[in-house]
């Protein structure tokens, strides 16, 4: 008798197991199956099962899960969804594209917004992504001396000196900014050249009393990002360099040597590229004040966004009085390639879709990155290229903002920001006249949880995004 109750007791046990472990199995929202999970905070690179409920990942398992959704994700890469902290972008239209090109989180962080909380505001309905902004110094200067500029100053906004009275309001508005929640501060040097250093001192120091970031665009050349290298070291500001590959444009090798010496130095500085040759601004803006006295050629080294003719010195002046966006053809392709070559750069696109017409990398940045210089020239390799889309850029916001803590990550506990690629076939398709055409091989992205983009197809119904701010 005693042997039948043990027998009885265990069965009971076991099938209680077995439906205690089923309803644990079916109560997942969102299983991910058989796919090659890529994490660069671990170094995993193995097949394993994900399981997500509300939002987050809870297991990651070595066997197949069962749940209300299941992604057969076989042949495929999943990866942290990628994280672009420099995109101008920040309007519906470009989020899609951005999710067609592997981004869970969007972040416009050099030049920003003056009004933050407007702008989250704006934005409260629900994206298709998650998104963020600084508080800008470049538009808080347009606002304080009435600049008529639409995106970047186009007169006293970048050339208007800052008396006493202004710069008292530009701090204080810099502090409200953060008060509402802005993820950095950002900067634009190129663009605002009569900001003395003082101006720019009293910005950083800012940034150091609230322990944010100051990502810049600087000015000058290599002696300019030495002085705000020196600069932000000296007031202990954490400092992000933007596109390295455009700033430092023929003098790449010693632009980023200068970062790495600060880095080995112990300064807390980090830098970012993207992978084109061509850059995109705004023909108005104190990027081109010179141009009278560019030689005949150089015109046509540029491409008016609007209508794609190549420009000559006729058409520049003419384009200039109105604005809008041109595109410069100035760098090489093995400016490019060094880099992304070099270990400090993560990979950020800065780029901005406005009704249909912009740059490419707006669209195809990642893809890129992953199907040219990952799968056919093997530049660098997979795990590393991820690196720099995920797990950088989560951790060069995570000090001042919390929420970055959980993206960029594939672990138990994460947010579930899930990006699953096809390595054999993901590419970009976004050319210089046709900048919204989407990538290819990106098959799903998971957003907080949610499928947005199902099989390659969009759905802008499913829009799980949120704000990220540093509260």
């Amino acid at each position: 008798m005693y042997n039948f109750y043990k027998i009885f007791l265990g069965s009971l046990m076991l099938l209680s197991f077995s439906i205690f472990s089923t309803v644990l199995a079916q109560g997942y929202d969102l299983v991910i199956n058989n796919g090659r999970v890529i994490d660069p905070e671990s170094g995993l690179d193995e097949v394993r099962h994900i399981g997500v409920i509300n939002g987050r990942i809870v297991t990651i398992s070595n066997s197949a899960l069962v749940g209300a959704r299941e992604i057969d994700a076989g042949s495929l890469v999943v990866s942290p969804g990628f994280v672009d902290i420099h995109a101008h972008g920040q309007t519906e239209e470009a989020y899609r594209l951005m999710v067609q090109d592997g981004v869970t989180s969007g972040f416009e962080l050099e030049i920003g917004t003056a009004h933050v909380g407007e702008w989250y505001a704006e934005r409260s309905g629900g994206q298709v992504l998650n998104y963020g902004i600084s508080i800008g110094h470049i538009p808080i200067r347009m606002s304080l001396f009435n600049d008529p500029g639409r995106f970047l100053p186009m007169a006293a906004g970048g050339n208007g000196i800052a008396g006493p009275e202004i710069m008292d309001r530009m701090e204080e508005m810099m502090r409200q900014g953060i008060a509402e929640g802005a993820v950095a501060i950002g900067f634009g040097l190129a663009y605002t050249p009569a900001a003395t250093q003082t101006e720019i001192q009293a910005m950083l120091e800012i940034a150091t009393q609230v322990g944010a970031t100051a990502h810049i665009h600087t000015r000058g050349g290599l002696n300019g990002l030495q002085q705000i290298i020196d600069s932000a070291r000296d007031i202990e500001t954490s400092l992000h360099i933007v596109h390295a590959n455009s700033s430092g444009g023929s003098y790449i090798n010693e632009f980023l040597a200068i970062i790495q010496r600060a880095r080995e130095l112990g300064q807390d500085v980090t830098t970012e590229m993207y992978p084109y040759g061509a850059s995109y601004s705004d023909i108005a803006s104190a990027l081109f004040d010179n141009w009278e006295d560019w030689e005949d050629n150089r015109f046509q080294r540029n491409m008016w966004v609007a209508t794609g003719e190549r420009l000559t010195r006729e058409s520049f002046g003419r384009y200039r009085q109105i604005g809008g966006g041109v595109i410069t053809f100035s760098r090489t392709e093995e400016q490019t390639r060094i880099a992304l070559q070099h270990p400090l750069t993560m990979v950020a696109s800065d780029g901005r879709i406005l009704n249909g017409r912009g740059h490419p990398r707006s669209s195809g940045t990642f893809a890129k990155v992953l199907g040219r210089y990952v799968r056919e020239e093997q530049l660098i390799s997979l795990m590393d290229a991820l690196r720099r889309m995920t797990i950088e850029p989560a951790r060069r916001l995570e000090a001042f903002v919390p929420a970055m803590r959980n993206k960029g990550r594939i672990r138990v506990g994460a947010d579930a920001d899930i990006t699953i690629f096809d390595p054999d076939s993901i590419i970009d398709q976004a050319t210089y006249t046709n900048p919204i055409l989407p990538s290819q091989g990106v098959e799903y992205v998971v957003v907080n949880g949610a499928v947005v983009l199902d099989q390659g197809i969009l759905n802008p119904e499913i829009r799980p995004g949120v704000a990220i701010r540093n509260n």
